[in-house]
């Protein structure tokens, strides 16, 4: 099988798209998997490791062609506060959580979760429902895979 070893971020390089694949955020952290691209073009994704491909990525098939990542449109909870510190104190609180979240100007983004929706409404926000795209913030521990991990080994609470 054509297998696609390499992926571009989004900019690096201008030229001929001859596929594209719509994927969920899920299916965005990879290493190796089949996919069947929107033409019919069907590759492995065979990457050195896992990493999470963006919104607009392009995969490099060992042949030369090259297939655009399209982010799939999720169910998502839009956050929205009165204030921008509001906000920001929220993102704080969805933070501290480990969540991840997509911030946009005056809104901040994340999969549906009522006790999260509860949450947040409690702490003076809105919330709607809808169906976007999710590209979430990598955060700082994005090199390290997409878990959060503490190199201290030290027991503590994020209460």
């Amino acid at each position: 099988m054509l297998r696609a070893t390499v992926c571009e971020p989004r900019g690096a390089r201008h030229g001929l798209i001859d596929d594209e694949v719509t994927l969920d955020f899920d299916n965005r952290h990879r290493r190796r998997l089949a996919m069947t691209g929107a033409g019919g073009l069907e590759f492995l994704l065979d990457l050195p490791r896992a990493r999470r491909i963006k919104q607009g990525d392009t995969l490099l098939l060992e042949d030369g062609r090259r297939v655009r990542v399209v982010a799939a449109k999720e169910p998502l909870a839009e956050i929205n506060a009165p204030t921008d510190a509001d906000l920001v104190r929220i993102a704080w609180h969805l933070g501290n959580r480990h969540l991840p979240v997509m911030l946009l100007p005056g809104r901040i983004l994340i999969r549906r979760d009522h006790v999260i929706e509860d949450m947040v409404r409690l702490l003076g926000a809105s919330v709607k429902l809808i169906d976007a795209p999710f590209d979430p913030e990598d955060g700082a521990y994005a090199g390290a895979g997409r878990h959060h991990h503490h190199d201290d080994e030290q027991d503590h609470d994020h209460g």
